[in-house]
């Protein structure tokens, strides 16, 4: 198997909500998806992210459906700035999105927050300066 993630699909309660949210972050659905009332993607730098809703999602993978919170998982959104980590923040907040860590330092050198989307989600939005960001939106690890 390579070392790849193609699409990460989030499992909504609501799935007009649930685009709102992102939407209002900027977010722009495929256009393929406009109107569709079961399923939203969103390309991203190199993957793609799905909004299905919770139920269907845990059905299509014969998976037992849980409303436990924390899934123990986080998807990180890295800025070029500290900067910007405000800025997404403020994005997240104004977009109906609950802040769970107000931007801070953090010991490795970095500077992060968290928020959460309406379903839970949570989202980690860090500048990190050993993992630069190109043009693209790109994260390298070199």
């Amino acid at each position: 198997m390579e070392q790849r993630l193609s699409l990460v699909t989030l499992g909504v309660d609501d799935l007009p909500r649930a685009k709102s949210f992102y939407e209002a972050m900027g977010w722009k659905a495929h256009p393929a998806e406009e109107g569709e009332d079961s399923v939203a993607f969103y390309q991203l730098n190199g993957l793609a992210l799905g909004l299905y809703p919770r139920k269907m999602l845990a059905e299509d993978g014969n998976l037992g459906e849980s409303q436990s919170g924390f899934g123990g998982i986080t998807l990180a959104f890295n800025t070029r700035s500290k900067d910007e980590v405000h800025t997404v923040i403020d994005e997240a907040r104004a977009a109906g999105g609950t802040v769970t860590k107000e931007p801070q330092d953090v010991f490795w050198g970095g500077y992060h927050a968290y928020f959460t989307d309406p379903d839970g989600h949570a989202w980690e939005v860090a500048w990190n300066p050993y993992f630069p960001i190109d043009d693209k939106g790109n994260m390298s690890l070199e």
